[in-house]
């Protein structure tokens, strides 16, 4: 896991409480009032979404809620920022899916 446990200004993590949530249909280990971006660096998960018109992977970025790039799916509401999100127990998280870009099949149309 890639997680600091004794931070010297965020304090011990081992006082806080495990739970459990889901990221693509498989279950990691978070703490209590961790982000959800904090979460899934943690579990080794580095792609969240792939951008809307390239498809390349995007990720956590600024990580303090001004890029929108870790924008995921959180109890099926889209387009949550992963980084200003706390995870919570059994919250089931989806990476962002990749839209059709609609202005690109409006030109494209004959």
């Amino acid at each position: 896991m890639n997680r600091i446990i004794q931070h010297p200004i965020l304090g011990d993590f081992g006082d806080r409480t495990r739970i459990f949530f889901q990221f693509d249909g498989i279950r990691y280990e978070a703490y209590e009032n961790e982000t959800i971006a904090a979460a899934l660096l943690a579990n080794g998960i580095r792609k969240l979404r792939v951008h809307e018109d390239s498809g390349t992977p995007r990720g956590v970025y600024c990580n303090i809620g001004h890029c929108l790039e870790c924008r995921v799916t959180v109890n099926e509401q889209s387009n949550v920022r992963a980084c200003l999100t706390l995870v919570e127990k059994d919250m089931v998280i989806e990476s962002g899916k990749q839209h059709p870009n609609i202005v690109r099949r409006m030109v494209e149309k004959p």
